[in-house]
């Protein structure tokens, strides 16, 4: 029996497990989050006698008769401080980690109320966050402490919601004390769990699956095998994902799934697992993109290696090449990079007779998991409903399939409610990861340093599976030429296949690879002409009214030059600072159809905002309500936004392509809108049970159009950064200038920056995702992610164009642009200190990589 004291309450528990797994099963005390259980990311973090400790890694039995305090054990006073300034700070996104940062900074002011900032980075050292880069996690704790020592009054105010103001998140109270709901908090009567038996090779043909010592367990529910699954193909583009691996087929990584084994406790379920033996022959792989393209090995039977080819064309190319002044010829590599997004995936799946399958998940996107499981279970969409819990964090990395489909799958078999969640190593081995690539290129300009021309050749690993390595190697194609004012182009790009883990999207979506290749080419072809950098990026800079590499006229609401014009006097004072540019799209663009829904219903006095637009850190809620407050005139209160739910919520598409903002911003005002109008003859009584629909499309033409000037997206986000260096060689300041259009909440667009610059630092310097021959050597804390006290400043500067745009007030995306020109300015700023012109990340020989 071991005893101990949880908020001041007694317990006790006759099995020695993981504190983690007491807090969370045995007393349901679901604030304190599980995002590594390895001891590495924080997000467990609890106090145990005055000290910060990582609930995931003691058991019981090292903590007997100790005193324990959650999140949930916090005084009302404390609440009332850390919730609103958490909250007033902006410190909150997807707030996954923010629980465990209350609890490390609880440790701290305890016992000190004057910390200095050095010391508030010390004690949250041991917590990771991916979305803030911390700055304001940090301004969140000392302004803590401050109300702690002055005794202040907490007095929250949300009377000022207007654009551009820093209204509080809708969601930042609830998440901060650890009461905000993501699907592992949820535990469901009689529910099952499940998880598979995965792939022991990369490449190797099942040849038997014996079941048999598995299901004689009293434990195991069943064991789901291909053949029990209606259609055993997934994939969001392209369907060469097998739900289930059958007898006879090939595996192609080894995140692949060859059995699904439920039970009916989570406890059992390794030990079934290793109850399922598999016979394989194991085959030679494919793990390079060299090695694919000579297609002596098939990943995929019967199908070449060559997954996707684009080849855009503007101009002449190579005249333009052959008769510029200068011209620099590199070859440029990017490696696979983990999204370590904080919460770990899982999926809860139900099943009812008249209702079908009713999904509880955290996505990217509801109806995209409607139609995937609808085709995998053979069912048609009104039996099978998708419910949208909070979304711990997904920068791309929760667009794919990766247990919704097999909760699903195990509850429309067994009629019973199922949960599966993925262990971190499963997460790391499994989803999708940023694109590796190669990137040859060739770039020109003339004897003034006008830039002529581009011939590029990029090769893009993108692993076992299709995923959206299509559309991610469509990106580091159209934007390969950077934003600037030259035509001839010739980008030739091929996807291939190989047995390792598969690519898909994530946080720049190819852009942050071809960036890295021509803004580093830039800085070379800049000296071979005798300009400053910035200066050459000034003089080739867009301007409205230019025509882009790919053609499209720059809008009036083009704004690299005034970006440019922000960054100039920091890159004055700091003659050494690295300078990178970059623009991203917003939306999905080049001819896809792209739409964004909203519905407004007045219900009980209340109007819901209903969209199924994933809010996953971003703050989207938060956006579509600021735009109903602007629009109709009717204070924040008067509205509620509803979670994304397929029966509730119209679709409005993925979140992805920094589209959300745009798409989903626009038809909500066109919804607010009309509501405004009705609201000029009624009151909002007198519309009780009325609903108001908003839709906004936009039309773009395909990459192959041969229109002289195609349009291939709504608009584009654009941003100038600047890496100071310190006498170490560490990075001492990021100045990051973004023109993301007009600003709807000011806290949420410069933590999104914030956050996309320290990831941006991390791909340039620091993170290292380990694959070898197709297995994952990493793990969550072998990651080398930035963390507080590796987190320099980052001062953010918002500028726009000549004008706005006519979409949601004329906002942009910059969840994505923010990362993508860091990885160059910092290649720029160590260039500039030594010398050593780096074309591969992360980046060898410095402070950070010996």
């Amino acid at each position: 029996m071991f005893l101990l004291n949880v908020n001041n309450r007694e317990y006790s528990c006759e099995e020695d497990k993981k504190l983690l797994t007491f807090l969370r099963d045995d007393l349901h005390l679901t604030g304190t989050k599980d995002g590594c259980s390895e001891g590495a990311c924080g997000a467990c973090t609890v106090i145990v006698e005055g000290k910060a400790t990582r609930a995931c890694v003691f058991t019981l039995s090292k903590l007997q008769g100790k005193k324990i305090t959650t999140i949930e054990g916090l005084s009302q006073r404390e609440r009332l401080v850390y919730s609103y300034c958490f909250a007033a700070c902006g410190a909150v996104q997807c707030g996954y980690c923010i629980p465990g940062m209350v609890m490390s900074a609880k440790a701290l002011l305890d016992v000190n109320l004057t910390p200095t900032r050095e010391e508030v980075k010390k004690a949250i050292r041991g917590n990771i966050c991916r979305c803030t880069g911390y700055v304001k996690i940090e301004n969140a704790i000392l302004l803590a402490a401050d109300y702690f020592r002055l005794n202040k009054e907490v007095v929250f105010d949300s009377s000022d919601s207007s654009l551009g103001s820093s209204f509080i998140r809708v969601d930042a109270i609830s998440k901060t004390l650890g009461e905000g709901i993501y699907v592992d908090d949820i535990t469901l009567k009689d529910m099952c769990y499940a998880k598979a038996v995965r792939a022991k090779y990369p490449r190797a043909r099942v040849l038997k699956i014996d079941k048999v010592e598995a299901e004689s367990d009293e434990r195991c529910v069943k064991v789901i095998t291909a053949e029990d699954v209606p259609y055993n193909l997934h994939g969001h583009l392209k369907k060469d994902w097998p739900v289930l691996i059958k007898e006879g087929e090939l595996t192609h990584y080894t995140g692949d799934a060859i059995c699904l084994v439920v039970a009916t406790s989570k406890n059992a379920l390794d030990e079934l697992v290793q109850k399922v033996k598999v016979e394989y022959e194991e085959l030679e792989g494919v793990y390079d993109v060299h090695e694919a393209l000579k297609d002596e090995i098939l990943v995929h039977e019967g199908e070449s290696n060559l997954m996707r080819k684009e080849h855009i064309v503007r101009g002449d190319a190579k005249k333009a090449l052959k008769d510029s002044k200068y011209t620099v010829h590199e070859t440029f590599t990017t490696p696979h990079t983990e999204h370590a997004f904080m919460e770990m995936e899982a999926a809860i799946a139900t099943w009812d007779d008249n209702e079908g399958v009713t999904l509880y998940t955290g996505s990217q996107s509801v109806y995209d998991e409607l139609h995937e499981i609808t085709k995998i279970l053979n069912l048609p969409e009104d039996k099978v409903h998708c419910i949208s819990q909070l979304v711990g964090g997904g920068f791309g990395g929760k667009e794919d399939m990766s247990v919704q489909h097999h909760a699903a799958l195990a509850a429309y078999i067994t009629h019973r409610p199922v949960k599966v969640k993925l262990t971190r190593a499963e997460s790391l081995a499994i989803h999708p990861k940023r694109h590796p690539m190669e990137m040859e290129l060739t770039l020109g300009c003339d004897e003034k340093g006008f830039l002529t021309g581009l011939e590029c050749t990029i090769l893009a690993d993108t692993g076992a599976y299709a995923s959206l390595g299509g559309p991610v190697l469509q990106r580091a194609c159209t934007h390969a030429a950077g934003p600037y004012n030259y035509q001839n182009i010739d980008i030739t790009g091929l996807a291939l296949y190989t047995n390792n883990v598969p690519s898909g999207a994530f946080r720049g979506f190819g852009v942050t690879q071809s960036c890295f290749a021509i803004e580093s080419a830039i800085n070379k072809l800049a000296e071979m002409v005798g300009l400053d950098a910035f200066e050459f990026r000034y003089q080739n800079a867009l301007k409205s009214g230019d025509t882009m590499p790919n053609g499209q006229i720059a809008a009036p609401d083009t704004g690299i030059v005034e970006c440019l014009n922000a960054i100039k006097p920091f890159y004055e004072k700091y003659p050494n600072a690295g300078i990178a540019c970059a623009l991203k799209n917003s939306g999905v663009g080049v001819g896809v159809p792209d739409t964004g829904r909203c519905l407004l219903s007045i219900e009980n006095g209340v109007v819901h905002i209903r969209t199924s637009a994933a809010c996953m850190g971003q703050g989207l809620a938060t956006v579509v309500l600021q735009i109903c407050t602007e629009t109709t005139g009717l204070k924040s209160d008067n509205f509620i936004v509803e979670t994304p739910d397929t029966r509730r919520t119209p679709n409005s598409g993925t979140s992805t392509a920094s589209r959300q903002t745009a798409f989903t911003g626009e038809a909500t005002r066109r919804a607010a809108e009309k509501l405004k109008e009705a609201l000029a003859v009624n009151s909002l009584e007198e519309l009780e049970g009325k609903e108001f629909y908003g839709e906004f499309c936009f039309e773009t033409d395909p990459i192959t159009s041969t229109k002289p000037h195609p349009v291939s997206h709504l608009a584009y986000s654009y941003s100038a950064q600047l890496v100071v260096l310190n006498d170490d060689g560490k990075v001492k300041e990021v100045i990051a200038v973004c023109d993301a259009g007009k600003v709807i909440n000011q806290l949420s667009i410069e933590g999104q920056i914030e956050g996309g610059v320290v990831m941006g630092l991390g791909y340039a310097l620091t993170e290292n995702f380990v694959i070898d021959k197709g297995y994952v050597k990493s793990k969550y804390g072998t990651l080398s992610l930035i963390r507080a006290t590796d987190a320099p400043p980052v001062k953010v500067i918002l500028v726009h164009g000549p004008e706005f745009g006519s979409a949601a007030y004329g906002a942009k995306g910059v969840g994505e642009l923010c990362t993508i020109p860091t990885a160059p300015a910092v290649a720029h700023a160590y260039y500039k200190r030594d010398g050593l012109f780096r074309t591969s990340l992360p980046l060898e020989k410095t402070a950070y990589r010996k």
